[in-house]
This record gives structure tokens, C-alpha cells and sequence, in this order.
């Protein structure tokens, strides 16, 4: 697969960290564009973003990256973590930055894009550009955890949420906690 892979301002530079260690760059083509600002959110964070050797990094002023024209065929993009600004640039077409020019090219081109917002509460304007995003053909994916995997971990509970971003792009995860499959990734119950 050919994919994007892109951070924003957001809090929740961890869900990109897990989520790069995730994909094997060895098998799939991978670019990583990070705004200026997920640089810094990252810094407080989690000190710095450890990006896997094999995955190509962008500029977000650069574009002549390839994912940035609709002739380039890419698989999938992820934004993650997505700021409620960015989702509402991508909202309004505007393609300033690479990365917002690649967001607007997937969303032309209806290819796979998902916004993986982590900010919380919404406002009005906010559902509103994901409802423009939904009905564009975006994929909205908050960062909501899930408990029922009974994660033991930080690293366990964001996973919860990479693995479904992973289920999204087409790469499940073997290691993803299955409601149908009691025994995977379970932990038995604590003894009182």
C-alpha cells in the first residue's frame, strides 16, 4: 500500500507514534508530513516522534510531493492527531500546506482520508465540519479508546484506537482485541 501519514497540533502525539510503529515501511510505501506545531505538541508529549527507518518525511510547505496531485495514486491518508482547525480548513477546500492540499486530493480523488480528532468537547462549528467532512467522504475517527480488551497499559489503551485507524487503512492488526474472539489480547478477570 501507498500511504500518508500526517500529525497536526493536536494533543495525542502518542496515537502517531503507535500508529507508525504499527506499519511496516518495509512492505508499504509510507510518507509522514507533521505540521509545524505537531512538532512542538510532540516535544511536550512524548519528547520526540520516533519515526521507523523506510517511512519518508515531507515538509508541510512542500508541494511537490506526490500525494499532493490526483494523477499520484496513494491507498490511504491518516491525520492523526487531527485539530479541529485543521478538519475545518479541510472542510472549507482550502489546500494551503501540503498537507491540506493532499487532504483535499483524497477527498477529489475519493480515496480513503481519515481524520482521527482527539479534541474534546465539540462545539457547533466543529459538528458541522464533520458533517461537511462525512458527507464529502472523510472517514471521522475520534480518538475514543475501548476498555473491553481490558488494556493494562497507556500503550494498550491507544492502541485500542490504532487498531481500528489500522482496520480503516486495510492492514488489520493480529494483535487487535476481536469481540467475537473471547481469547484475543483478553486478560483474565483480577481476583478479588
Amino acid at each position: 500500500m501507498k500511504l500518508v501519514i500526517a500529525a497536526t497540533g493536536a494533543s495525542g502525539s502518542i496515537y502517531l507514534q503507535r500508529l507508525l510503529e504499527q506499519i511496516d515501511p518495509a512492505s508499504h510505501e509510507v510518507h509522514l508530513v507533521m505540521s509545524g506545531h505537531s512538532k512542538q505538541v510532540a516535544k511536550e508529549e512524548v519528547g520526540s516522534v520516533k519515526i521507523p527507518k523506510g517511512i519518508v518525511q515531507h515538509s508541510e510547505n512542500d508541494l511537490n510531493v506526490p500525494f499532493v496531485s490526483g494523477s499520484a495514486r496513494f491507498d490511504a491518508m491518516v491525520i492523526v492527531p487531527c485539530s479541529m482547525a485543521t478538519m475545518g480548513r479541510i472542510a472549507s477546500g482550502s489546500s494551503d500546506s501540503a498537507l491540506l492540499r493532499a487532504a483535499d486530493v483524497f477527498l477529489k480523488e475519493r480515496r480513503k482520508l481519515i481524520l482521527v480528532p482527539r479534541e474534546t468537547p465539540w462545539n457547533l462549528i466543529h459538528a458541522r465540519n464533520v458533517v461537511t467532512l462525512l458527507e464529502a467522504g472523510a472517514v471521522v475517527l475520534p480518538a475514543i479508546p475501548s476498555f473491553y480488551s481490558r488494556p493494562a497499559s497507556v500503550a494498550d489503551v491507544v492502541d485500542t484506537v490504532v487498531w481500528r485507524i489500522l482496520d480503516q487503512i486495510g492492514l488489520p492488526s493480529p494483535r487487535a482485541y476481536r469481540w467475537a474472539d473471547q481469547t484475543a489480547g483478553r486478560r483474565p478477570p483480577k481476583k478479588s
